[in-house]
């Protein structure tokens, strides 16, 4: 058993601290960092009530629901951000990074913590697998927000679409690498694979960001 909120604690402090000494986007990256830090412990909170209230089980309750609800829950704060600040597209993705990448950090830590970290080869597989499905997953949402935003088609089925997709993802990468052997291997090259796309896609369009 883990103190997840002590964990959290420790690690946040120093973060906090550095928000008085910086400025401008590293600081937004910062906060946003930490916003994605206590999203992965509330999703934590909210899904393992729901594994506990329903009975489905760890592995059931990861493929199905879990995707759900951390998907959901990192869209909030990118969510709020937007309507509140109407923040220019450089500034959007930057934080959706930072939220993604707090996440999985967070979430590696405790995984570390709860299991150890003997075997370098599979924390690293996990570091960019998981650590990365996160960032793509809210990243390419995103996207999907810049893009209907150009379009003039930003609306509430829109963002429900795109949240859609980023929670098929995100289900698809838990089912793939909840089962040893092929599909496994398949699993954890998918964030790579997704992740390279939207860098050419960075790269090919650099006035879309």
């Amino acid at each position: 058993m883990i103190y997840a909120e002590n964990i959290l604690l420790c690690i946040v402090s120093p973060l906090i601290i550095s928000l008085f000494f910086i400025k401008g986007e590293v600081r937004r990256y910062v906060a946003a960092f930490l916003i994605g830090m206590g999203v992965c412990l509330i999703s934590a909170y909210i899904s393992g009530f729901i594994n506990l209230s329903t009975g489905m089980g760890e592995n059931d309750t990861s493929i199905f629901m879990s995707p759900m609800v951390e998907e959901f829950m990192k869209l909030l704060p990118l969510l709020f951000f937007l309507m509140l600040f109407s923040p220019e597209n450089r500034t959007l993705t930057t934080l959706a990074v930072a939220i993604g990448a707090g996440f999985a950090t967070f979430e590696n830590c405790c995984y570390v913590l709860s299991f150890g970290a003997e075997s370098l080869t599979y924390i690293m597989i996990r570091g960019l697998a998981v650590g990365v499905m996160h960032i793509v997953s809210i990243l390419a949402l995103s996207i999907w927000f810049i893009i209907a935003k150009r379009l003039k088609v930003f609306s509430f089925p829109a963002v429900l679409g795109g949240l859609g997709l980023s929670m098929i993802f995100h289900a698809l990468y838990n089912l793939l690498v909840s089962e040893p052997g092929a599909s496994r291997i398949i699993g954890y090259l998918l964030p790579i694979i997704a992740a390279t796309g939207l860098y050419a896609l960075y790269r090919k369009l650099p006035r879309l960001f």
